[in-house]
């Protein structure tokens, strides 16, 4: 792809990573969770508060850790944020406030983990530190585009279960024969762990370049699965570029920066985790 130019767009459609582990004992401030979600699970308020993954939440719960109103909390018991005092060891989540969601233009060569033991850079080098802030999905460490960062680890979780089936859209930049690869994905890709079967496919050739921007939708978030699907068809992947999760474009945000979710974003974005 040259220099400068952007991969296409795709045409719009209304189309599990596990939150950070809190410290133990939980020492540090509690983020606020968000007061007009209304009544859901004590397990969900800690979720979306950043404390822990719902599995996580549940073991705080069954250790007599949270409380509601004083009173020990039970696994799968409903509160509302809004009116009940939610505490973690004595400390109150804090209401109200609306859980943080941003996007990211992953560059290449950038690590989707929290830490990395050999001090290569991750996403959270360049986004604001924030309690409880994860990203929803991975990147491999050379595929750039879309990344969405939250607060909101229940609805994090949701998105990136299979069950969501939120679209996502890529483009490639390969080499080797196009044409015949979209026709063949339009029938299904058969990889190791199971068929493949995209939304969408496009070709679109590179003027003066022996290279295609290959344009595939899926629904699904396995490992590597676009990388995976273009060596089944026997193309060459020299760029790989997320340019949309869900309702989520990538469309002009430079490399490296983040912005926050348009509100029109975020509705599309909570209604897909709450079908899933």
């Amino acid at each position: 792809m040259p220099q400068g130019r952007r991969p296409r767009q795709p045409d719009k459609r209304q189309t599990p990573e596990r939150s950070p582990a809190p410290r133990d004992p939980i020492s540090r401030e509690l983020t606020p969770v968000d007061a007009d979600q209304g009544p859901v699970r004590v397990q969900r308020v800690l979720a979306r508060a950043g404390i822990a993954s719902r599995r996580k939440a549940d073991e705080l719960v069954a250790a007599g850790r949270v409380t509601v109103n004083g009173e020990r909390a039970q696994i799968g018991q409903t509160v509302d944020p809004a009116r009940d005092v939610v505490a973690v060891d004595g400390t109150r989540i804090q209401a109200p406030s609306g859980a943080i969601w941003l996007v990211l233009n992953k560059p290449a060569g950038v690590l989707t983990t929290r830490t990395d033991p050999g001090g290569r850079q991750t996403v959270f080098d360049l986004v604001e530190q924030r309690p409880g802030l994860t990203y929803v999905g991975r990147l491999d460490y050379m595929t750039e585009g879309v990344l969405l960062l939250t607060t909101d680890g229940a609805a994090a979780h949701a998105l990136t279960h299979p069950s969501s089936e939120v679209e996502r859209t890529y483009v490639a930049v390969v080499r080797g024969d196009a044409h015949m690869a979209a026709r063949v994905a339009r029938r299904g890709v058969e990889l190791e762990d199971g068929m493949v079967f995209p939304k969408h496919v496009a070709v679109h050739p590179m003027p003066g370049r022996r290279q295609y921007e290959f344009e595939i939708t899926v629904a699904e978030g396995r490992n590597r699965e676009i990388r995976r699907v273009c060596d089944a068809l026997g193309l060459e992947v020299e760029r790989l570029v997320r340019v949309a999760f869900g309702p989520v474009q990538l469309r002009d945000l430079p490399t490296g920066a983040t912005r926050a979710l348009t509100r029109r974003e975020l509705e599309a974005i909570m209604a897909l985790s709450r079908r899933a």
